[in-house]
């Protein structure tokens, strides 16, 4: 699954956009410095979102939207079509 999928599926699941939820996150105090155990820890008591989910928006909550060029059109089962993440949801696509 991409990395963008795993962030659709996340809104789609929660019914919030991923930029809803890393704004909510950073509301929270979370960020660059913050401990992913406690980022998903709160991901999976407020949104029930399980680990894998939720380490994708760690990643973007602690290192924004852009994802190595590497797995960009790369042909493997984590293929993006670019390296800047969507967050604005699936419908403004």
């Amino acid at each position: 699954m991409s990395f963008q999928a795993y962030l659709d599926n996340i809104e789609t699941k929660t019914g919030k956009t991923p930029k809803e939820l890393v704004d909510l996150a950073h509301e929270k105090g979370f960020g660059k410095d913050s401990k992913s155990g406690e980022i998903i820890d709160w991901l999976k008591k407020d949104y029930d979102l399980g680990r894998g989910h939720a380490m994708a928006l760690v990643t973007v909550i602690k290192n924004g939207t852009k994802i190595s060029d590497k797995h960009v059109n790369s042909g493997g089962a984590h293929s993006d079509a670019s390296n800047e993440l969507r967050l604005d949801g699936i419908k403004n696509r």
